[in-house]
């Protein structure tokens, strides 16, 4: 089922590496194939940096945020600076709350029943599994089995396009991508006809 997230596909751009003289350019051919949610990790060079530059020219048109979110202070520096998608890899409870009292969209990586359902309770709007590669559609499913219906769950790792389909059946809502359609060095052009490809694979799916 595609479980949309405020009119976007539940699809999310993870934009490791990029830098923000580039942002805009690759922010506008991502929204132009159909992904309405991006995120800048912030391992990345100077993400508050392309984060607000995205925030400020596409915040009407995507969801914007950043990943590797670690601290509630990270969580607060990233709201200043525009965003309001906070991911990270793991699941910490300060940093949801703090991302509930800023009214951002808290998305925490999970991998075991116990971290999910510990996720929901301190307020998760969504839950990412990672690194999905590890858990197979299989792990997905048995897990998702389990938890309540209203919530949705992103595999991220592992997923390509030749797999979407599988990972869907599993019970997967949609997809944190990375390498996939985003490489450092990659132009925009490029970035742009991989995201179409997927999300073309994506949508025939969920017809």
């Amino acid at each position: 089922m595609n479980r949309n997230i405020e009119g976007h596909r539940p699809l999310v751009a993870i934009l490791r590496g990029i830098k923000p003289f580039e942002v805009e350019e690759i922010g506008q051919a991502l929204i132009e194939a159909g992904f309405g949610i991006i995120e800048v990790p912030l391992n990345s060079p100077d993400p508050l940096k392309s984060i607000s530059l995205l925030a400020d020219k596409f915040g009407d048109q995507a969801i914007v945020g950043a990943g590797t979110v670690l601290t509630p202070d990270q969580v607060d520096q990233v709201v200043g600076a525009g965003g309001r998608l906070i991911v990270s890899p793991n699941m910490n409870v300060d940093v949801i709350s703090q991302t509930r009292k800023r009214n951002g969209l808290s998305y925490p990586g999970v991998f075991t029943p116990t971290e999910a359902f510990a996720a929901i309770d301190a307020g998760a709007h969504t839950l990412k599994f990672f690194p999905a590669s590890l858990h197979g559609p299989d792990g997905i499913k048995a897990i998702k089995a389990v938890l309540p219906e209203t919530i949705s769950v992103l595999a991220v790792g592992g997923v390509s396009i030749p797999t979407i389909g599988e990972w869907l059946k599993a019970g997967s809502d949609g997809f944190g991508i990375g390498s996939n359609i985003y490489k450092v060095g990659w132009n925009a052009q490029k970035i742009g006809q991989e995201a179409a490809a997927f999300v073309k694979a994506f949508d025939q799916e969920n017809s």
